[in-house]
């Protein structure tokens, strides 16, 4: 880095991932919740066989597992959910709501635990506690007062159960709504559509088994070392294989560099460490398409070349022949395509991108690893048909150690998408859910997130439901979100902690605390568990053991078999008959979904069971039983970009998952107790005649610059930091950068915001940082 000023907050970090800082950040996370014997017993269950699932990532639980299975984020996130701080009553009776806006993010989830359920009183401007009874009253009668159902959202958080999520669609679908905002809809939606279109099934094809028998690995833009740090584990045993590890992402992240496992006596004494990636390369951010149009481009000369020379090619020809269509369109659009055009967008070498197809070239078993790096743009549906189509032109799909592997946020919101949580039933749900209950709903779509911001901002729905969540937060465009929540005529939550969605008030408001995943859940039949899947289609159970931090929780399934039996008088369900005992609960859900057969009896075997992926075993459930290649529309991954601007890309900090902030720190890029940061490459500040430590506004440009109200979307006064980030590419972290992403910019097949590919230019904001 050049000409470099010390900021306050700012360093470089030499470390590698996990280590002693890790176990340290883990000490100190535990310490600062004041409940370090309830934490650590709760550690010494997470992800064992008769324990609880982590809050946190979705990556599997290893067959074998150690004495302790989590990683430094996951304990983060069981301290901040068994933390000794409570939010009682007596806290909402002495601070108003307005008052509470005033908060940051991080210090209203780190107020503590809800211990009572609430209700908004517009008169003292506070939530007060209300009895469970009448709440549910209150609820039922607004929602019953609606114009008809599909006045109505019903948000759904990825950490919700199997058995939640399944109540929580039966419910809105008797209400009469197939309107189902959520959180997916955020971050991997574009698989959801785009991998279903590829191959037959909207979810990864991969074990974690695969990961011992791949030849290479190819990691495009995720960063396991923050957002699914226990994947640490399994690059490293791949490094130790020999097999070459490939990172293609715009930042150096140090989760896809170095580690050192803190289950590895031998590392951490002599503070070794284990390379990961052996190729590193930082695409500019929005050239993904290119880059991959670019390896293929490649692989086929490779291939002619092959066959010139008496060779049998580098194609899996008999696999395409037997199992694709669409080969020879997706052949002509690469001939048709120019390296010059390649290379510009990608921000990557001809001799790079080479490098990267010949990798891929040598390998016979490839599994390819991406995250929101690749859904979160305009065109994500396409970037995904992109990864399907380079798997396919070798046959890497449906064998072992090859596949394609999304990477999920949280634990379970690939589970909750699998029992129901879609706003787009088909007829095996309609039929499915008539056999179990009796009772028929509408098949028309409902709204997505996008779509439901949209119908509550101009006055169509007037109710929100979220199961989980900080909708408000993690939805783009927060000026017009937070604006149209305003209007709202009923608002509820159903959650463990205050956050800031909850402050966004409707005419009526109420907050429901519920149990978290690490708690005891009794119902009238005894201790129940729920269930989970996880990123690779493994479900199984979950049991929480601590006391519940109150008294007057509720578990989730009873939470939402109240509100039904409190709007829906002439219900088909025995709403009380499932919640007493949730075998019950996973009996219908086999109804609905023939592949949960044997449920109960599945998940109580170790480490449970695996859903049928048809993929997986090269049954492609498409309409025509064929993968597809599938052809992208240029190389313009993010039309609104161009080599004008910087485009700029929204991340997570180390100490963060999601919108949950665990303190303002980000100890693998060097930043400490702030989040006001920009990382920009040191020839990016030259060319915008600025330097590392300037205080800065990011403002968007072009078609979606201005906010409704004629203002510049910008962000002002941050500190540009100097960081060896892709040239053309800035970052900041989300939430902060939500406000730069227009509701109107996500991409089109799937509804997925575009927070990785804003269009942005930088000036000076006045006096330099200290």
């Amino acid at each position: 880095m050049s000409d470099k000023r010390d900021i306050e907050g700012v360093s470089t970090y030499e470390g590698p991932a996990g280590g002693w800082g890790a176990l340290g950040a883990v000490a100190k996370a535990l310490s600062g919740q004041m409940a370090i014997g309830r934490e650590s017993l709760a550690l010494r269950r997470m992800n064992q066989p008769e324990g609880f699932d982590c809050p946190g990532c979705a990556w599997p639980d290893p067959k074998h597992t150690s004495s302790f299975e989590f990683c430094e984020n996951g304990a983060k996130a069981v301290s901040w959910e068994a933390t000794g701080k409570r939010v009682r009553p007596e806290f909402f009776a002495a601070n108003p709501v307005s008052s509470l806006w005033q908060l940051s993010d991080y210090a209203l989830e780190g107020l503590g635990r809800l211990t009572h359920p609430l209700a908004y009183d517009a008169a003292t401007d506070t939530y007060v506690a209300i009895e469970w009874d009448e709440a549910m009253r209150r609820i039922g009668a607004a929602l019953n007062a609606l114009p008809h159902p599909d006045a109505a959202e019903f948000y759904t958080s990825g950490r919700a159960s199997n058995e939640a999520a399944f109540l929580y669609q039966v419910f809105v679908r008797e209400f009469g709504s197939n309107n189902f905002p959520d959180c997916s809809n955020m971050c991997h939606e574009a698989t959801s559509v785009g991998l279903p279109q590829s191959i037959g099934v909207g979810k990864g094809t991969v074990t974690l088994e695969d990961f011992d028998h791949c030849d290479a690995l190819f990691c495009i833009g995720h960063n396991p070392g923050t957002n699914h740090p226990r994947m640490l584990a399994t690059l490293r045993e791949v490094s130790k294989r020999g097999v070459p590890i490939v990172a293609i992402n715009p930042l150096p992240e140090r989760g896809l560099e170095r580690f050192t496992s803190p289950q590895d006596p031998v590392e951490m004494v002599a503070g070794r460490a284990t390379p990961l990636a052996s190729t590193y390369y930082k695409i500019k951010c929005g050239g993904d398409t290119a880059m991959l149009k670019g390896m293929m481009k490649w692989l086929l000369e490779l291939d002619a070349s092959d066959l010139s020379h008496g060779g049998k090619g580098l194609l899996d020809r008999a696999f395409i022949a037997e199992h694709t269509v669409g080969v020879e369109a997706l052949i002509a659009d690469l001939q048709a395509t120019s390296w010059d055009a390649i290379t510009a967008k990608s921000g990557l070498s001809r001799d790079e991108i080479i490098h990267l197809a010949e990798i891929y070239a040598k390998a016979e078993r490839v599994i390819i690893c991406y995250g929101m790096g690749i859904t979160q743009h305009s065109h994500g549906t396409q970037n995904v048909h992109q990864l399907a189509n380079l798997l396919l032109l070798r046959g890497n799909m449906g064998k072992p150690g090859a596949g394609i592997c999304p990477l999920r946020g949280h634990s379970n919101v690939q589970g909750n998408r699998t029992v129901g949580i879609t706003e787009k039933p088909d007829d095996n749900l309609v039929q499915g859910i008539e056999k179990a209950f009796g009772f028929t709903f509408p098949k028309k779509h409902g709204h997505d997130a996008v779509a439901a911001i949209r119908a509550i901002r101009d006055g169509q729905s007037k109710a929100l439901i979220c199961l989980g969540g900080n909708l408000a937060v993690a939805m783009s465009d927060p000026d017009a979100t937070f604006a149209a929540m305003r209007k709202l005529d009923l608002a509820v939550h159903i959650a463990t902690k205050l956050n800031r969605s909850h402050l966004i008030l409707a005419k009526q408001s109420f907050i429901l605390p519920c149990l978290g995943r690490t708690e005891l859940d009794l119902q009238a039949t005894g201790a129940q568990s729920v269930t989970v899947e996880d990123s690779m289609s493994m479900v199984h159970a979950s049991e929480g053991s601590l006391e519940p931090a109150s008294e007057h929780l509720r578990s989730e399934p009873w939470i939402v078999a109240h509100m039904a039996k409190a709007t829906l008088p002439n219900t088909r369900v025995d709403w009380d008959g499932l919640v007493a005992n949730y075998d019950r609960i996973r009996e219908k859900i086999e109804v609905v979904y023939p592949a949960f057969a044997n449920y109960n009896e599945q998940i109580r075997q170790p480490g449970g069971f695996r859903l049928f992926i048809g993929a997986s075993e090269r049954k492609w459930l498409t309409p025509d039983g064929k993968a597809h290649f599938l052809i992208g529309r240029g190389l313009d991954e993010d039309p609104l970009l161009n080599t004008e601007h910087l485009t700029l890309t929204t991340i997570r900090s180390h100490d963060q998952y999601n919108t949950t902030i665990y303190s303002l720190n980000d100890r693998y890029r060097g930043i400490t107790g702030r989040r006001d940061v920009v990382f920009i490459n040191a020839a990016d500040l030259a060319t915008y005649g600025l330097r590392h430590g300037d205080r800065i506004d990011v403002e968007v440009v072009g078609p979606t610059a201005n906010r409704d109200d004629g203002q510049v979307r910008a962000v002002r006064g941050f500190t540009a930091v100097e960081y060896p980030i892709a040239q053309g590419t800035v970052a900041m972290y989300y939430p902060e950068g939500n406000g730069l992403v227009s509701l109107d910019s996500h991409d089109e097949q799937s509804g997925t915001p575009c927070y990785k590919s804003i269009p942005v230019a930088l000036k000076a904001s006045g006096a330099r940082a200290a």
